[in-house]
C-alpha cells in the first residue's frame, strides 16, 4: 500500500470518529433540551397549583432562637431563558421563584442581637440568602463604648427559588434550591435521561416541605 493510501485510510478513520462524536453530541444536546422542556412544563403547572394552595413554609429563625410567625409560600412564578450556542437556541436556565410571607397578615418586624462571631456570620449569611430587608445597629457600652452586640431589625418576608442549569455536553441538569427547607441552599445534579415527572414530583415535595428523595 502506498504512503498516500495509508494517509487516506488514516483520514477516513479520523473522519468517522469525528462524525460519531458529532452525532453523539447532537444526541446529548437533543436529550438535554427535551429534559428542559419537561422541567419547564412541570414547573409552570406546579406554580399554578401552588399559587392556589399557598402551602405552609418551614419554621424559620435567623439566629436559631427567635422564631418567625407561621409562614406560607405564595406568588410562584417561572422563567426560562435561552442562549445562542452551536448555531442553536438552547436553554440557558430555568427558574421558579416564590415569596415566603406570614400566613396571617403582612410581614412584621423582627429583631435579633448577636455578640459572637459565629452567630454573626450565621445571621448575616441568612439575611443575604433570603434577600431580607434589614437594618444593622451596633450596641455599645454607654461609658466605655465597647461593642456589646449587633442588633438586626428585619421584615419577616423572604424569597425562595429553584434554578436549573443544563449542561448540554454532559446531558445533565444542575439544580440549586434556595430557602425551601429554611435558610439554606441545596444543590444536586440529575442526568437528562432521569428527568421524568416522577423525579420532578420529588422536587415538588421538597419545595412544599414533604419527605422526598430529590437531593442525592
Amino acid at each position: 500500500m502506498s504512503f498516500l493510501n495509508q494517509l487516506k485510510n488514516q483520514a477516513h478513520a479520523l473522519r468517522n470518529q469525528q462524525n460519531a462524536a458529532q452525532h453523539s453530541l447532537e444526541a446529548r444536546v437533543a436529550q438535554t433540551e427535551a429534559a428542559c422542556q419537561t422541567v419547564s412544563a412541570y414547573l409552570v403547572d406546579l406554580a399554578q397549583q401552588l399559587n392556589v394552595i399557598a402551602p405552609p413554609a418551614p419554621a424559620l429563625s435567623l439566629d436559631g432562637k427567635t422564631p418567625w410567625p407561621a409562614m406560607k409560600l405564595v406568588d410562584f412564578r417561572c422563567d426560562l431563558r435561552k442562549k445562542r450556542a452551536r448555531g442553536l437556541d438552547l436553554v440557558d436556565y430555568i427558574g421558579m421563584g416564590w415569596r415566603i410571607t406570614p400566613q396571617d397578615g403582612p410581614p412584621v418586624k423582627g429583631a435579633v442581637s448577636v455578640n459572637f462571631p459565629p452567630d454573626l456570620e450565621r445571621v448575616e449569611s441568612r439575611l443575604a440568602l433570603g434577600h431580607l430587608q434589614h437594618e444593622r445597629q451596633e450596641q455599645r457600652h454607654p461609658e466605655t463604648n465597647k461593642l456589646l452586640s449587633i442588633r438586626f431589625e428585619y421584615l419577616t418576608s423572604l424569597m425562595g427559588s429553584v434554578r436549573i442549569t443544563p449542561d448540554h455536553e454532559q446531558a445533565s441538569l444542575a439544580f440549586r434550591i434556595s430557602n425551601a427547607t429554611g435558610f439554606e441552599v441545596l444543590s444536586t445534579q440529575w442526568a437528562a435521561s432521569d428527568t421524568t415527572p416522577a423525579m420532578l414530583d420529588e422536587l415538588a415535595r421538597l419545595v412544599v416541605g414533604q419527605p422526598n428523595r430529590f437531593i442525592r
